[in-house]
């Protein structure tokens, strides 16, 4: 005799086991898959494993600081050409002028560091001081500029790459995509691995640069060798064509320090990335940071004095602005320009050089790939970004920011054409907005505190560091002023209508969370029970789904229950009417017309009339559906159940159930279908 499901509806032969569950096929493919990519997932109670000590976040954090000294000082030169020969002049100071904004800065975060090791960094500082708007928009600033760093740290690694490879120089674009979807794809395993995949790299650029300044200057200074770069000898003509004064050089000059500020990029990704050091982190991200404005420091004041010694001269027009160039002329980078002379007995340094530089420019990438992620984390946790921003993945890192910062990034490029020109002029207006109101915002820390404090030798460490944050806010914000200036026009409108923008979508997005928070709230809530419940189970046809859908309904113990079918083809509705009466099922079928063929609205509709004939009644509907386990096969399906359950969501007082049937493909199991079907098992979703 047949088994029977409650309530009297026969069940097919087979096993029933109501709690077996499986992986379908297509799952332990893409489970695979994901390994393979990602390696094996951690475990969330060994997230101190995963912390870094200081020789590995050095590269980690400060690559990109440290990589803006391979383009940083090209900018100032390349603006400063736009003046001729005369506004040249000024490149040794402009550069003193960015390396004391930089000793500056480092020294005012080294405060910061200690004062908030949480890791929100400048917008922790700001929002706690200067109020959440203030925060927010430190916020925005950030994200848009970690955004660039990728862009900009990539584009430049095309473009020293070019250099030597002329197959890089013709696709630009296509090398900075690539680049940028590797180093994602590195960090989406996890921030110590990437560290230490990076670390080595870091390293040798170091070792390069020491090596490019120290034995070039040593050349010059101590040997007294003659070394000229390959643009030394070309005449350099302003972009005007004649000589430029007055305020117009004063312009340009400001200019170049505008874009040679870019080398202060990435400073702050160690304040942020504070919970990512060892304990005690407040010490070695400060001592992360000293060693960080030490290595900066020299090696930019280093090529711009060695550039000087050797005469390079970068032009933005080189066709128009340097004479006596040859037809066709390709300008190299400084980095090129310099490296060439000063290893010309030693071609293989030339490209360890050019190799390590292009390396380091895509690791540049990384400190935003590990900065960006976890910035958006804390935003996300405080209701400013989507909460899927402050979930961690299976390596522990925070996969959806890195995948979001590596889309954006992507767009930048393509849309930029991979221009490091174009792209600079976006560059360092957010980083800078970050600076000041971060600095500020320490001011009022310190005062805040030294009303407080009574022993004296704390009072004297306090205003001190006031001192400080005073005069790192002071610098930063005339800094701000003068690319605000400069390079509106060029192109940072375009970074400032980006950060209102994300501004203004947190802003949204917080006050959707803070709506959806109220309405959630449990003491506004009145528990009112429903009078009766209602059950509706959907049939397309009497089979093995359907009656699994029925029986599960009529377990549940409604006040009513009644099956529904949609006539869109009046032949198979009255066959299974037939069927249905042959069969003899308790549960009453009811026929919903639809003159247009379609299902989900007669259905919608039709449950519809039921809430406004009892809206005290709680309706529950039904949906039989059955499990592919190939993605082939999801296409073959019209997927309406998914759509008619979508629609029914937005029903008040409707409870949507999905009764599933795992066809045999969805585990593998070939012998269930000899056998008949295993029913019982519970699993994912389907098509009707």
């Amino acid at each position: 005799m047949a088994s029977r499901y409650p309530h009297g509806v026969p069940c097919p032969r087979g096993t029933l086991r109501p709690y077996d569950v499986s992986v379908s096929r297509i799952s332990r493919l893409s489970v695979g898959a994901k390994r393979l990519l990602l390696g094996r997932p951690f475990r969330s109670d060994t997230v101190g494993n995963t912390l870094l000590r200081k020789r590995i976040a050095l590269p980690v954090f400060s690559s990109d600081a440290l990589s803006s000294v391979a383009y940083a000082p090209e900018e100032i030169v390349l603006v400063l050409s736009l003046g001729g020969l005369a506004a040249l002049a000024f490149t040794p100071w402009v550069g003193l002028a960015v390396a004391l904004v930089m000793v500056v800065v480092i020294a005012g975060y080294r405060q910061n560091v200690h004062a908030y090791p949480s890791g929100g960094g400048d917008y922790e500082v700001a929002s706690v001081n200067l109020g959440p708007n203030a925060g927010l928009g430190v916020g925005a600033a950030l994200l848009i500029d970690y955004v660039l760093t990728v862009a900009v740290s990539i584009s430049a690694a095309a473009a020293n790459v070019g250099s030597a490879v002329s197959f890089v120089s013709d696709h630009t674009v296509l090398v900075a995509v690539g680049a940028i979807v590797l180093v994602a794809a590195v960090n989406l395993r996890g921030i110590r691995e990437s560290g230490a995949a990076f670390a080595l790299p870091v390293y040798a650029f170091m070792a390069a640069m020491a090596a490019l300044v120290g034995w070039g200057l040593f050349q010059v200074l101590v040997l007294g060798r003659e070394l000229r770069a390959e643009s030394a000898d070309f005449d350099l003509v302003s972009a005007e064509g004649g000589a430029v004064t007055g305020l117009a050089l004063a312009f340009i000059v400001a200019k170049s320090f505008a874009s040679g500020s870019a080398a202060l990029t990435g400073v702050q990704a160690i304040s942020n990335g504070v919970p990512a050091f060892r304990k005690p982190r407040s010490r070695n991200a400060a001592t992360t940071l000293l060693l960080l404005g030490a290595l900066a420091v020299t090696f930019l004041l280093g090529l711009i004095a060695l550039a000087g010694r050797l005469g390079v001269q970068i032009a933005e027009d080189p066709g128009a602005q340097l004479v006596g160039a040859p037809e066709g002329y390709h300008q190299k980078t400084m980095i090129a320009q310099l490296a060439e002379p000063v290893f010309a007995g030693l071609p293989v340094a030339y490209y360890v050089v050019m190799v390590v530089t292009a390396l380091v420019l895509v690791l540049a990438a990384n400190t935003a790939f590990n900065g960006f992620p976890m910035l958006a984390s804390v935003l996300a946790r405080d209701a400013y970004l989507p909460r899927q921003l402050a979930t961690r993945g299976d390596r522990l890192a925070f996969s959806n920011g890195i995948v979001l910062l590596a889309v954006a990034a992507i767009a930048l490029v393509v849309a930029f054409e991979a221009s490091v020109t174009d792209l600079i002029q976006l560059y360092i207006v957010g980083v800078f907005v970050a600076f000041t109101l971060s600095q500020l915002g320490m001011i009022r820390h310190w005062t805040r505190h030294l009303a407080d404090e009574q022993v004296p030798a704390v009072r004297r460490r306090m205003r001190r560091s006031r001192v400080v944050n005073a005069i790192g806010m002071v610098l930063t914000a005339t800094v701000l002023v003068i690319v605000m200036i400069t390079k509106f026009f060029a192109g940072a409108y375009i970074a400032v209508l980006a950060m209102l923008a994300v501004f203004v979508v947190m802003k949204l997005i917080h006050r959707h969370y803070a709506t959806v928070s109220r309405e959630l709230d449990e003491s506004s809530w009145e528990v009112v029970l429903p009078s009766r419940t209602h059950c509706v189970v959907l049939v397309s046809r009497l089979h093995l789904p359907t009656l699994r859908a029925l029986a599960y309904a009529r377990a549940t113990r409604p006040d009513s229950i009644e099956a529904i079918t949609v006539n869109i083809d009046t032949a198979a509705t009255r066959e299974l009417v037939r069927e249905w009466e042959r069969r003899r099922i308790s549960v009453p079928l009811k026929v919903v017309e639809s003159p247009y063929r379609e299902i989900n609205r007669p259905v919608v509709d039709y449950v519809t009339r039921l809430r406004e004939a009892a809206p005290r009644d709680v309706v529950a509907v039904y949906i039989p559906e059955y499990v592919v386990g190939h993605w082939w096969e999801q296409v073959l399906h019209n997927q309406s159940a998914l759509r008619l359950k979508t629609r029914l969501l937005y029903e008040p007082g409707v409870m949507v159930t999905s009764v599933p049937w795992q066809l045999s493909s969805s585990d593998g199991r070939a012998e269930q279908t000899r056998r008949g079907p295993t029913v019982g098992r519970w699993g994912g979703r389907g098509a009707r």
